[in-house]
């Protein structure tokens, strides 16, 4: 009699096999079922328009507490509704429920008309004329600003050159060293002929955007995921949550040529945000002018942007009230998790809620 020599037991192989048969069948089913996909749980309102730009405000249950208002600014990568998510998993609700004012920038989607558009025209354009239609709205000086991953380091750009119009300064899975050694993107990106890229493509495809940042974990991204699935297809709520992760992932925006040139070129290959020399326009970008209290905080398992990318922050900037938060989480995880929404929001309203 041949033996087994993987000591497979029969029986419980053909148990497995079916557990998986009857986990799809009830897939079917519950795939059949599920209704339309919705981002942003968050009742809102526009306030202000421009070209693609939305600025959205948000509507809590109740009124907020906060004498300042916070401004988020959001990566051009992806859309902003990370941050609100879904009802259980929405930053944007929870500092809402803290007592915080929050208004956040949807920077829509670029098209051809947006090809020629630069860090400048984001900056000194967009970015301040939504501050200021803030700052007008309640009638202050200078407002609360905070700003996630690519956002962030906006945030810390337009800080550093108009610091009359931001009071305090939150800045969340923000690179600031982009020459680490275990940033890999950078590390890909600066091998990239980023002059002949964009003279080729115009504005960057989301498709391709996409592409490189899943292959950045191509088992986990691309294969043991869609394996997971299999485990949660009898769970509507779940294969729901599943499906709002998906089209966010997939659901990017194009980048403008231009300003992707300059944020690839000055920052990913040149580090030129950590030595003091980054431009937008003719104008160089000096952190030590940063004289507003700072929050930085950062995800210790981030894989976009690692804690060593984040950390110098506090030696570049010339404020005396720098404070760094290290979250137990990744990049997503940061902004969805559980854990983080017990966190994130309060630590970020008691930290604003001090000064």
């Amino acid at each position: 009699m041949m033996q087994n020599p993987f000591n497979i037991d029969p029986q419980h192989a053909r148990d497995e096999v079916e557990a998986f048969r009857r986990k799809l069948e009830a897939g079917m089913e519950t795939l059949r079922n599920v209704g339309p996909i919705e981002l942003g749980s968050t009742p809102r309102e526009a306030v202000y328009r421009e070209d693609k730009l939305t600025l959205w405000h948000f509507v809590g249950e109740k009124k907020p507490t906060a004498k300042v208002p916070i401004l988020i600014c959001y990566a051009l990568v992806n859309t902003p509704w990370m941050v609100d998510l879904q009802a259980d998993r929405s930053m944007v609700r929870n500092l809402l429920e803290q007592g915080e004012d929050v208004y956040l920038i949807d920077w829509g989607y670029p098209d051809g008309a947006d090809r020629w558009l630069t860090l400048e025209d984001y900056i000194d354009g967009y970015l301040d004329r939504c501050v200021d239609t803030v700052r007008r709205r309640h009638e202050l000086d200078a407002i609360n600003l905070l700003g996630i991953c690519q956002g962030g380091v906006f945030s810390l750009c337009y800080t550093a050159l108009h610091g009359d119009k931001v009071r305090n300064l939150v800045t969340m899975v923000t690179p600031v060293d982009f020459h680490t050694p275990d940033n890999m993107l950078s590390h890909w990106t600066r091998g990239v002929d980023i002059d002949l890229f964009v003279d080729t493509v115009g504005n960057v495809p989301a498709d391709l955007m996409n592409w490189a940042y899943l292959t950045l974990k191509p088992v986990r991204l691309n294969q043991q995921k869609y394996v997971g699935l299999v485990d949660i297809l009898d769970n509507p709520k779940e294969v729901e949550n599943f499906l709002r992760m998906e089209k966010w992932i997939f659901d990017s925006p194009d980048q403008a040529g231009e300003a992707f040139r300059q944020f690839a070129k000055e920052f990913f290959q040149e580090n030129r945000l950590m030595r003091g020399e980054a431009k937008i326009g003719e104008r160089v970008v000096d952190l030590g002018a940063i004289r507003q209290p700072v929050l930085n905080i950062f995800a210790e398992q981030d894989h976009l942007v690692p804690p060593a990318a984040s950390k110098p922050l506090g030696d570049l900037v010339g404020s005396d009230d720098y404070t760094a938060i290290a979250f137990k989480g990744g990049h997503i995880g940061i902004y969805v998790s559980s854990r983080a929404q017990r966190e994130v929001p309060p630590a970020i309203h008691e930290w604003l809620a001090k000064r």
